[in-house]
This record gives structure tokens, C-alpha cells and sequence, in this order.
């Protein structure tokens, strides 16, 4: 690195240091795991009329019980999309010595009777208004009161719990946005300011709440208010919330599938310089969050190469596969893994959100598994959407999550000007400089989730973007045809083939996809295939250009 480019990063992470907080916004305190717990199974209906109010019932529960410790665990059915629920709870027990006491299926009486002198009452929804549940998850935090609907009054009256606020009839025919502007003149102003939940992702007679434990626990805002500009009252009280909150807070939750997209939502959440937590239905944080490491562990990476090290490409095709989208959601679980080198994707708050999970995924990797941190920095986040004064203290954060896990490559990917299929996710070369000036350990930067083409090389690090998107459905044959494809349109050697594998295909499918080419092909980790870039440029330099496409809907 230059002299002058050394002096640029010294003063660019001065001032990250100057505005950033000196941890994650709203980290919360760990200890040692407690002796026993208790479990309680939930079943898979999350039906309005089905089960869910039995689950919100135990959510609710649950955020009031862990407040100080943790005392209540929650095991989601096996078809939920956070697929590890049920091997941490063998890792719990087995390498933080938690001893579970298992009730039945969905019991509400015995977890109120075990746990129902935490709560002060309870709040009344609606049956009839799905958005009332959301506003009870709110004061629920606010007021230390369980989630009952009618007919589970008199469970609660039996352990002497009474009504303290109730909301039926309240909303009747209202829209959301009157809902959610109630809810916030009443209890905004007692909620936190470093969480806000959106309470996203299905809609309609099916809700997914597996975040509002630690909502509820942390006394956070609920809604799930829209983003897009065709809801102007809602994109307006949803603004008025995120500009409520601290600089560099956590936004938790997801979108509504009914009312934006995740481009818009995401996009929002950079304009005010915060971080997006995705997963509603990420379980159990209230329990996870207070669990410390075991005083055994560090985080440690496979890497391969040193981080001076120079290596030389030979000519050939290189590939390297990456997975994201977290890894308990994808195929971490399935057979196959450790066949080929991969590479996944790390979630980096979730060093003190979920240290127990990922002390899991560090302690059960394979020699072949090399961790990476993303998306974009400390969260998800959209470079491109998040204001230049705001960057450096999120930028802090993620420097600081990455040498706490040993990771050395950052995953960047920005939807806010376009997808895999419309507009595009390309870098402006001032937001590549930054990247380049703010994280000046990393050995080099990945971009995209679709295909993008952002590409550069700097003082041997190199800023490469994904070439190919694995999707689910895609077949193998028609998979290897396309790389074929790829390798015909790039005829250099050697050529650097970067792929994106959606998180539910599974290891086997992906080498089984890179046995049918014809051409040989060396598959290799990620911090290897960026060492061998650096070796050869055989990629164009290009960053977003000011004529490219835009879609600010993607």
C-alpha cells in the first residue's frame, strides 16, 4: 500500500473510531449457561385460527421469563426455516452442560404456572385484527404482560394473571397505519431505542413470530408498517420510527410480504445508517443472547493462506462456491458437507446475539468450510443506501465483528438500485474506495447475490463479483450447461469463476453440478481464489456507471 493510501485508511478509521459506539448497539450481557432450563415443544400450525395464539401465548411468555437469565427455551417444529433449533439444543447440553426440563406440546398452563409471577398481567388482541397482535407484542415489553386472546382469558386468571390493557374492538376497521400511529403515541416513547422489530414475513391468517421473544425482553417497538411509497402513511410513521432510534441500532425482523419488497425495506433502514437483522422467525435470541462462550473457545477460521502470502494461478478455471443467507437456514445440516471447499457466509452480529450458534457452527466445521462475514458489513445493509457520514461507524463495527471471528474476506450485496433481474447491483467507485480504506485487513471483497459486475484489484487485494447464481430449482444438468456457457464466454486462463449457491441446495448438488464439466476445474476456498485473482487479472476493472439501470423496487 502506498504511503499516501496508508495515510487515507489511518484517517478514515480515526474517524469510524470517533463515531462509532464502542460495541454493537444494544449488545446484551453474557454468562455462563444455568444449570437446567426449561423446553417446551411447539407444534407446526401457526394459523390465526390455528395455534399461534397458543405460541404468541409462550413468545411473550418467554421475553418476560429470560429477562435476567435464561430460563425458557422454545423448540420450533423441525420444518422450520432456521433448521438448527433442535442440534443446539444437543449442543447446549452437551458442551455447556444445560440440563433441559421438557413440558408437553404447546403448554400453556405449565409454562404459565412455572413462569406466570414475571408478568404483571396480561394484554388482550383481537381475534378479528391480526395487526393487534403485533401492537400486544409492544406493550407486552412496555407493561410486562402475556399475549392472551379471549378464549385463553381464563388460563391466565387461574395463575392470576387479569386483563391490564385490551384491544378488542379497538381497531375495528381501521388501517395499519392509524393502528401502529396508536401504538406509537401510547408507547413509543417507553420502548428502546437501540431495537425495532418489524413483524414481517407472512401475512395474511399465518404469522411467524419467532423474534418477538427478544423484542418483548428488550422493550422494543413492533409493527410492521410498510416501506413502500404506494402506503405514503405508513412509509411516513415508519420513518418517524427509524429516525427515533440510535445511530447504528438493530432493526429486527423482516419485511411484510404483502405490502414491500426487501429492496425497499432495506434500502430505508441504510438511509438512517441502521442494521438489518433479518429473520422474523429467528428463535430463542432471548435465551441465546445471554449464553457466553465456553472459556475454552476462540473463533477460529480455516485459513490457507497467510495473508502476505503471494500465490500464482495456472491456466486453468478456478471456482469458488459461497453460500449466504445464514447458515442454520441452509444446507449446513444436510449430507455432503466437507466433500468440496465452500465457503459460508457468517451473520457477524450474532457474536452476541446467538454466541452459542455460532460456537456451533465454528466447533462443527470441516477442513473444507471457510467462514466469510457479510452482508455488507455489521448486519444487512445496502452501501449504497447509506449516507457517507453515516458509513464509517457501521464500517467500525464490522472491522471490529470480523477480527473477533477470524474472518478476512467481506460479502457485499445492495439491492437498492435493482436485483438478479431488474436494474442493477453494481458499486459506484467512491463506495468501492471506502470499502477499500475502511476495512484495510480484508484480504479482498466478494459482491453481488445475483451475477453483478463489479470488479477491481488494489495493492493485491482484489474486489471481485459473483459470476453465477445456483438457484433451488435450477437442475444440475441445466447448471453445468450454464457454466459451460461461462467458460466459452471466458475463454482467458485462468479464469476466476465466483458462484453464489441460494443456502437450500446442498453440497452434493453443487459437486455433483462441477463433475459434469467438461473442462477441468480446481475448486478452492475463498481466501485461495482471491490470493490467485490477485496473481492474474484476467477481469476487466468496471465499477456502477452513472447511465446504468435503475429499479428502486427490486
Amino acid at each position: 500500500m502506498s504511503l499516501l493510501r496508508r495515510l487515507f485508511a489511518t484517517v478514515i478509521l480515526a474517524l469510524g473510531a470517533v463515531f462509532a459506539p464502542a460495541q454493537p448497539a444494544g449488545t446484551v450481557k453474557t454468562g455462563p449457561a444455568p444449570a437446567a432450563a426449561t423446553l417446551i415443544p411447539l407444534s407446526e400450525n401457526w394459523q390465526l385460527t390455528g395455534d399461534l395464539p397458543a405460541h404468541a401465548l409462550l413468545i411473550s411468555l418467554q421475553g418476560l421469563a429470560n429477562r435476567g437469565q435464561p430460563r425458557l427455551y422454545l423448540e420450533y417444529p423441525k420444518n422450520w426455516q432456521w433448521e438448527i433449533v433442535h442440534p443446539l439444543v444437543g449442543f447446549l447440553e452437551k458442551r455447556h452442560g444445560l440440563k433441559f426440563d421438557r413440558l408437553g406440546l404447546n403448554d400453556t398452563a405449565a409454562a404459565l404456572a412455572r413462569f406466570g409471577t414475571r408478568a404483571k398481567g396480561v394484554v388482550v388482541w383481537d381475534k378479528a385484527v391480526r395487526s393487534s397482535l403485533i401492537v400486544a407484542f409492544t406493550i407486552a415489553g412496555v407493561e410486562d404482560l402475556v399475549v392472551v386472546n379471549e378464549d385463553q382469558l381464563a388460563l391466565a386468571a387461574a395463575q392470576g394473571l387479569k386483563p391490564v390493557v385490551d384491544l378488542r374492538g379497538k381497531f375495528t376497521g381501521q388501517p395499519d397505519h392509524v393502528i401502529y400511529q396508536w401504538a406509537y403515541d401510547h408507547y413509543y416513547a417507553r420502548c428502546s431505542r437501540d431495537y425495532y422489530v418489524v413483524m414481517g414475513g407472512e401475512a395474511g391468517a399465518v404469522m411467524q413470530p419467532g423474534i418477538a421473544d427478544f423484542g418483548i425482553q428488550q422493550s422494543a417497538f413492533f409493527t410492521d408498517l410498510s416501506a413502500n411509497p404506494k402506503h405514503p402513511e405508513e412509509l411516513a410513521l415508519l420513518k418517524r420510527i427509524l429516525g427515533g432510534q440510535n445511530p447504528a441500532s438493530i432493526v429486527l425482523g423482516w419485511h411484510s410480504y404483502a405490502k414491500d419488497t426487501e429492496g425497499q425495506h432495506t434500502t430505508l433502514i441504510g438511509n438512517y445508517g441502521l442494521m438489518m437483522e433479518g429473520l422474523h422467525n429467528l428463535p430463542n435470541v432471548s435465551f441465546t443472547s445471554q449464553i457466553a462462550l465456553t472459556p475454552d473457545f476462540r473463533f477460529t477460521n480455516n485459513h490457507h493462506v497467510a495473508p502476505d502470502a503471494n500465490l500464482q494461478a495456472g491456466n486453468k478455471v478456478y471456482v469458488c462456491a459461497v453460500a449466504t443467507d445464514s447458515m442454520g437456514i441452509g444446507s449446513w445440516t444436510k449430507p455432503g458437507r466437507g466433500r468440496i471447499p465452500y465457503t459460508w457466509q457468517v451473520l457477524m452480529n450474532w457474536v452476541w446475539m446467538n454466541p452459542p450458534a455460532l460456537q456451533f457452527f465454528y466447533e462443527d466445521k470441516s477442513p473444507n468450510d471457510y467462514f466469510i462475514g457479510g452482508l455488507s458489513g455489521p448486519g444487512y445493509l445496502y452501501p449504497k443506501s447509506i449516507p457517507a457520514d453515516k458509513f464509517p461507524a457501521l464500517a467500525a463495527i464490522g472491522r471490529k465483528l470480523m477480527k473477533q471471528l477470524d474472518l478476512r474476506v467481506l460479502e457485499i450485496m445492495d439491492y437498492s438500485e435493482g436485483n438478479r433481474h431488474v436494474g442493477n447491483t453494481d458499486l459506484p467507485r467512491e463506495l468501492v474506495d471506502r470499502y477499500y480504506a475502511e476495512y484495510p485487513d480484508a484480504l479482498g471483497f466478494i459482491n453481488g447475490y445475483g451475477t453483478a459486475r463489479t470488479f477491481d484489484l488494489r495493492d493485491g487485494r482484489p474486489f471481485l463479483s459473483y459470476d453465477y447464481y445456483l438457484a433451488i430449482e435450477r437442475p444440475e444438468d441445466e447448471a453445468a450447461a450454464d457454466l459451460e456457457e461461462l467458460m466459452q464466454l471466458n475463454p482467458a486462463r485462468p479464469y476466476f469463476l465466483l458462484m453464489h449457491v441460494r443456502e437450500r441446495n446442498t453440497i452434493e448438488k453443487v459437486a455433483n453440478v462441477i463433475g459434469r464439466l467438461s473442462e477441468p476445474v480446481e475448486v478452492v476456498p475463498l481466501d485461495v481464489f482471491l490470493k490467485l485473482a490477485a496473481s492474474a487479472k484476467t477481469y476487466r476493472t468496471y465499477h456502477r456507471q452513472p447511465s446504468d439501470p435503475v429499479n428502486h423496487n427490486p
